[in-house]
C-alpha cells in the first residue's frame, strides 16, 4: 500500500473513474460528497454510498464513513471511504483531486496538499493546481497537463452516437423526481420516463437510460436529471471510457509526483 493518501472531491462518475484507477495502483482514497448527491449515473458512482451506505463498482467498494479517522482506516484497508463534507476533511492528504466538475475553481488552492490536481475547465497549472487533467472529449481527453489550462467549457455535451445536448435530460419543474423508467431501460422517443414535481420527463429520442438522479434529491429547474444514450448496447454498470481516460491522467500525475518526491 502506498503511503500517499488521496482525497477526491466529488463522487460522480468521472471522480469514480479517478478513484478506480488510484485504488488499482494501490493508493488509499477518500471521496467527499454532498449530503444529497446530484449524480445521475448512480450505478457507477461512489456518491451512491451516501444514500445507500455502500456501493460496489467493478470490484471497488465505496463505504460511507462518519469521521476523518474512520475514513483513514477504511481507505487504508483497501476500500474507498466516502464522506459527506463540503470542505476538505481533516486528514493528512498527500494528494487532493478536485473532481467536482464545476467548470470553475470553487475553493481549491495550491496549499491544499503537496499535489493538487484539477479536472477540466477552471484550473490553471501553477495558479490553483499543480497539474490539470483534460476532460473534453477528443484527442486530448485524459491528458495530464503540467503547464497551462484545460480547454474552456463549451457549454455543450460532446456528441455520442450522433447526439449531443439532447442526451442530457433536464428538469422543467421543481420538486422531487419520481421515475417510471429505470437505469438500463431501452425507451422510445416520447416515452414518459417520470416526472419532477408535476413536470413530466420524456425521452427525446430512442435510446438507453444511462442515468437518473436519485428520488431523494430536491430538483430545481434546469438541473440535469438524466442521461439518455443513443447506443442501445452501451453498458450502464461499467465505468465509462471517458472516466477511465480521465482517471488515467490523474494516476499519471500522482505517480509522477510520487516518484519525484522520493
Amino acid at each position: 500500500m502506498h503511503d500517499a493518501l488521496c482525497v477526491v472531491r466529488g463522487g460522480g462518475d468521472l471522480a469514480t473513474g479517478v478513484a478506480w484507477r488510484l485504488t488499482r495502483a494501490g493508493y488509499p482514497v477518500v471521496v467527499t460528497e454532498l449530503a444529497c448527491p446530484l449524480t445521475v449515473r448512480r450505478l457507477v458512482a461512489l456518491s451512491t454510498a451516501v444514500l445507500e451506505g455502500s456501493v460496489d463498482i467493478e470490484g471497488m467498494t465505496g463505504r460511507l464513513v462518519a469521521s476523518p479517522d474512520e475514513a483513514v482506516v477504511t481507505a487504508g484497508a483497501g476500500e474507498v471511504a466516502v464522506m459527506v463534507s463540503p470542505d476538505l476533511p481533516d486528514v493528512d492528504a498527500a494528494v487532493v483531486v478536485d473532481a467536482r466538475l464545476a467548470k470553475r475553481n470553487l475553493d481549491t488552492c495550491l496549499d491544499d496538499a503537496p499535489l493538487v490536481v484539477g479536472l477540466g475547465p477552471g484550473f490553471t497549472v501553477g495558479e490553483d493546481a499543480h497539474a490539470v487533467v483534460e476532460t473534453a472529449r477528443g484527442p486530448r481527453l485524459g491528458r495530464c497537463l503540467w503547464h497551462g489550462s484545460a480547454e474552456p467549457d463549451t457549454g455543450t455535451p460532446g456528441v455520442v452516437g450522433g447526439r449531443g445536448a439532447e442526451r442530457v435530460l433536464r428538469s422543467s419543474g421543481t420538486g422531487s423526481a419520481s421515475w417510471r423508467a429505470s437505469i438500463g431501460d431501452i425507451v422510445e422517443e416520447g416515452e414518459l420516463l417520470g416526472a419532477v414535481g408535476a413536470s413530466p420527463v420524456v425521452a427525446p429520442f430512442p435510446g438507453r437510460v444511462r442515468g437518473l438522479i436519485g428520488e431523494q434529491v430536491d430538483v430545481l429547474v434546469g438541473l440535469k436529471v438524466g442521461d439518455l444514450d443513443p447506443r442501445l448496447d452501451v453498458a450502464v454498470d461499467e465505468i465509462s471510457d471517458k472516466a477511465l481516460a480521465v482517471g488515467g491522467g490523474v494516476l499519471e500525475a500522482v505517480t509522477t509526483w510520487h516518484q519525484r518526491s522520493r
